[in-house]
């Protein structure tokens, strides 16, 4: 917490129209770094919550309030629906060429077990 005290002289209270979005806009994404995302900029912070808040202060985040933002979230779903529909419509052949795909690169068949040395 110690670290991100030392953002605050950067932040000016016009930036952004309340610190509540201020916090949102850096706690998601804190998620993403944490989830994998790179950095925007190289930071002199080492925790994702520090960075997150870092490049947030600094514009290196964008971000959709109100109307955009609800848009966004709708076109959102609506991918992601689209996918779950397309692949709960695969048929079986889909699935068998998919397996047979599969099975070049992970043999799942039973090996049998090898007879003891002198035995045969």
């Amino acid at each position: 917490m110690g670290e991100m005290l030392t953002l605050l002289p950067e932040y000016s209270s016009d930036e952004f129209d309340s610190r509540h979005r201020l916090v949102i806009v850096a706690a998601q994404r804190a998620k993403q770094l944490v989830q994998g995302a790179r950095m925007t900029a190289s930071s002199k912070f080492t925790k994702e919550t520090s960075i997150a808040l870092d490049e947030v202060l600094r514009h290196k985040v964008k971000f959709l309030v109100g109307k955009e933002a609800r848009d966004a979230i709708k076109e959102s779903k609506r991918v992601k629906e689209g996918e779950t529909e397309r692949l709960a419509m695969m048929t079986g052949e889909d699935a068998k060429e998919i397996k047979k795909e599969l099975s070049v690169y992970v043999d799942d068949t039973a090996k049998p077990a090898a007879a003891p040395e002198g035995e045969e």
